[in-house]
């Protein structure tokens, strides 16, 4: 989707939905989620449970099905891990994106030492029940105190990394393609546990620059902001922030993922690789060879 078509998604925002403007307060609940004159998002999580099946085994890795058993429904995630992985990767995946298509890669990451799970998350159509993302019905709720399913996703995301971390001790780096590179951005920057953040043919979704054209502000200018990855790309220095973007990339412009990358501090780095919108193998030999200078080679 490109940012284009979601800042029309803006429009709508600000057209439909500036009926409920008025002050917006901090839940004090537990748990809990606010935004503060920013925009930024800040999260008290609910505490969960898992159920890990195992999928295969042999001696390069393990595949199993976790599931994050959250108050708000069950999240569906894919894990393959080394017997003692170095690092760990939670990708969230773009609009369409199957486990099916990532089978060789979590082999890959594996054989090179790493852990790497997929997470199948809220409203993607698959085995995670939920809704496509839409900001209007996420305002509603926004206004009404309610969870937002796009601050529940961050949670999700967040809880994932402190499972991983909990299960092998070791860096856990919020990684996505697309769609999925916005949501890794924003929970990379509101959960400073992750090691890092990756983004691959990603950008903002362009909502708080349409809502801004408008003359938006109060709270639907504050929780559009919240939405955005160039909100929180500043916060996860100094962690390191790694992007990658095709030059011909047909579906975000190449450009639109120049502009978020500017938008965070150092250390970071940008890089042009071969290929057209989202992660391939050009992409895992560049994050392999980053994270061999890092955690050294595979023994």
């Amino acid at each position: 989707m490109t940012r284009g078509i979601v800042a029309c998604a803006g429009l709508t925002l600000l057209v439909v939905l500036a009926a409920f403007a008025g002050c917006t307060s901090s839940s004090t609940t537990t748990p809990s989620y606010s935004v503060d004159s920013n925009g930024v998002l800040s999260l008290t999580c609910a505490p969960l449970t898992t159920t890990e099946t195992v999928i295969f085994a042999n001696d390069t890795y393990t595949l199993s099905k976790l599931v994050l058993h959250t108050t708000t429904g069950d999240v569906v995630t894919y894990l393959s891990y080394p017997k003692t992985p170095k690092a760990v990767i939670v990708y969230i995946p773009g609009a369409g994106e199957k486990i099916t298509g990532h089978e060789s890669r979590m082999v890959t990451y594996a054989a090179a030492g790493y852990a790497f799970m997929f997470v199948d998350y809220r409203g993607r159509g698959g085995e995670t029940a939920g809704s496509a993302f839409s900001p209007q019905a996420d305002y509603a709720k926004f206004k009404e105190k309610t969870w937002p399913e796009y601050y529940l996703t961050i949670c999700d995301i967040s809880s994932a990394r402190a499972v991983l971390a909990t299960k092998f001790g070791v860096p856990v780096y919020a990684v996505g393609g697309s769609n999925g590179g916005r949501y890794a951005a924003v929970a990379a920057g509101v959960d400073r546990n992750f090691a890092g953040y990756v983004g691959i043919s990603t950008a903002d979704w362009g909502l708080k620059d349409s809502v801004s054209a408008q003359g938006g502000s109060g709270d639907i200018l504050r929780f559009a902001t919240s939405l955005e990855p160039s909100t929180y790309l500043p916060l996860i220095s100094p962690r390191p922030v790694w992007m990658f973007h095709n030059a011909t990339d047909p579906i975000i412009p190449y450009a639109y993922g120049q502009e978020l990358y500017a938008t965070a501090n150092a250390p970071k780095n940008f890089t042009e690789f071969n290929g057209d919108h989202g992660i391939n193998a050009d992409v895992d030999t560049r994050l392999i060879a980053q994270w061999a200078q890092i955690y050294g080679t595979q023994t």
